[in-house]
This record gives structure tokens, sequence and C-alpha cells, in this order.
């Protein structure tokens, strides 16, 4: 499961948790969480366990806790519309299909929130998605995908002091080699 392309956001959050020293993970808010600083600004980091159309659960009791305005949020998640190592940044948005981030509309009552896009690629037919997103990434994929999280890491100082644009010039072509 930790290796399957739909946790391709969860993979990115332990990138920069590592880099950055976050605290350990530990359970709470129904998912897992830790602690740290990234460009001198505290840093949640939050990977729901509950299943993926229900993320949303995990996220808001976060929130509530931490009294978190939804623009201070930051969503890491697949992208199946961008090819693999792409990364994309945007404010806002409907779901797109994908359950994850239509739990967190829902919960939040808003889609006023950051979504870092990163991009897996489409497997090029429709009825083929949820075996892919659900397949874990092979070994040709390292060549991309480690130096996307890398690069997501590298640059998630730009996410922090309000430079979106700067973090995706930065890592947009990071996994294309």
């Amino acid at each position: 499961m930790a290796r399957q392309r739909h946790n391709i956001g969860f993979m990115a959050i332990d990138t920069i948790a590592i880099r950055h020293g976050f605290t350990p993970w530990r359970q709470r808010f129904k998912g897992l969480s830790c602690e740290g600083t990234v460009a001198g600004q505290k840093i949640i980091a939050l990977k729901p366990l509950t299943y993926m159309n229900l993320s949303g659960e995990s996220v808001q009791a976060a929130v509530a806790f931490f009294k978190i305005p939804t623009l201070d949020i930051t969503v890491f998640h697949d992208d199946l519309d961008l090819a693999p190592g792409r990364v994309k940044v945007k404010k806002a948005g409907g779901a797109a299909g994908h359950n994850g981030l239509r739990s967190m509309d829902q919960m939040l009552g808003t889609q006023d929130y950051w979504r870092v896009r990163l991009g897996i690629g489409h497997p090029g037919d429709k009825n083929r998605v949820t075996g892919y997103v659900l397949s874990d990434f092979g070994k040709a994929d390292m060549d991309w995908l480690l130096p996307c999280l890398d690069a997501v890491a590298d640059h998630a100082d730009l996410l922090v002091t309000g430079k979106p644009d700067e973090f995706m010039t930065r890592t947009a072509r990071a996994g294309e080699g």
C-alpha cells in the first residue's frame, strides 16, 4: 500500500518530514501526524488513515483542534492528468474525480485550500484507472519519482513563504530527467 501511485502525496509528506527533521509520527486525528518547522513556520503534517473517500474526516479533526484557516492547508495528492514527475500547485478548485479531495471539500465546507498536484500519468484507458492508481510504482518509475519527491522537499520553503509559482518552477520538471 505504501508504494501505490495513490499514495504519492504521503510519500511527498514523508520526504518533507525527513528532510526538515520533523517529530516522529504519532496516531491522532484518525491519521498519523508529526510536526516540524519549514522556513521558520510551524508545520503540522497529517496522513489520514481513513479510507481515501473519508480522508476529510481526519483533516477536519486536525483543522478544528489546531484552529487552522483553510488557506493555510496544503494537500499533496496524485494527479492522473499530469505526466509522471510533473508538479503543479493551485488554490481551490474542484475535486476532479479525486475522492480524497471531495471528502475534504465536504468536511471543510469549502474548496479554498492549496493543492500540490503530483503527476502519476494516466494508464490510457479509463477502465484501467482504478487498478493503475492502486498498483505499486515500478522500478522504472524511480527514475522520475525520487527526483520529484526530493525537489518537493527541497523547495517546501517556497510553499510555506507564499511563493507557489516559484515552487512550481523549481519542481515542475524535476522528475522528467
